[in-house]
């Protein structure tokens, strides 16, 4: 039995795609590598394996790792939106940059984004006990990064040459989780809900290993990641959007 096949994407329909990778998985296929990806959507769809990885040569389409529990997805080329879209477990990495609603309603798992992503990442993000999600971002985020965030970590670099974010709505109606900010972002920028404070020494120590593992992954210098002051986006209230009801 094959531990390790090669597909080739070329003209297939994600249909089509899709039930060769949940076939493989079921054949006890551990490593799928998918060639000529470009725009199939819904890749790693509600799969499970920890000892599962895919490697996608070339550009997923939207929802990528939906649903997905426990597998690792490594895309070498950009992605379309919302990777990690209600993911349970497991990793998603991407060697380039994603589209709008990256990790929306995540639940668990991680997501590395190595360059920039578009609006409302992290949206809807979400925490139970111990099941943490965590979303890293090399770049920038585009507009309401973190709107409706209920749980889980967010962390933005500012490694691409422009400020990590520079839009607004950021945090909009967060009551849970924290997102980190590599600098000070302009607190017109803050989203209704949300408030900014410098991270903690003890913070910033939470954080490491997690900058630690995103620089290993994308073969990056951490010090300078490490050694930089950070901003940490927070709840300013379990219910921000209190004082918006009218009571009887």
């Amino acid at each position: 039995m094959a531990t390790q096949i090669r597909i080739d994407a070329k003209g297939l329909h994600y249909t089509s795609l899709n039930q060769k990778i949940r076939a493989a998985i079921a054949d006890g296929v551990k490593e799928i590598i998918i060639d000529n990806v470009l725009g199939q959507r819904f890749i790693g769809n509600g799969i499970r394996g920890d000892d599962v990885t895919i490697t996608v040569n070339g550009v997923p389409g939207g929802d990528l790792a939906m649903f997905m529990s426990g597998p690792t997805i490594v895309v070498h080329g950009n992605a379309d939106h919302a990777p990690g879209n209600t993911m349970d477990k497991g990793n998603v990495i991407i060697h380039g940059s994603a589209g709008d609603a990256v990790a929306h309603s995540m639940r668990g798992g991680k997501v590395y984004v190595r360059d920039n992503i578009g609006y409302r990442g992290g949206i809807h993000m979400k925490q139970y006990l111990e099941k943490r999600p965590i979303l890293v971002v090399g770049g920038a985020a585009r507009a309401f990064l973190g709107e409706y965030m209920a749980g889980g970590l967010l962390i933005v670099l500012g490694l691409t040459g422009i400020p990590p974010i520079e839009e607004r709505g950021v945090g909009s109606g967060i009551h849970g989780g924290e997102i980190y900010v590599r600098g000070i972002i302009d607190k017109n920028n803050l989203g209704v809900g949300a408030q900014q404070i410098p991270a903690t020494e003890e913070q910033k120590t939470m954080i490491k290993p997690i900058i630690e593992d995103f620089a290993q992954t994308f073969g990056l210098d951490s010090v300078p990641l490490l050694t930089s002051d950070y901003s940490r986006i927070s709840p300013a209230s379990a219910r921000p959007f209190a004082n918006k009801y009218t009571w009887e």
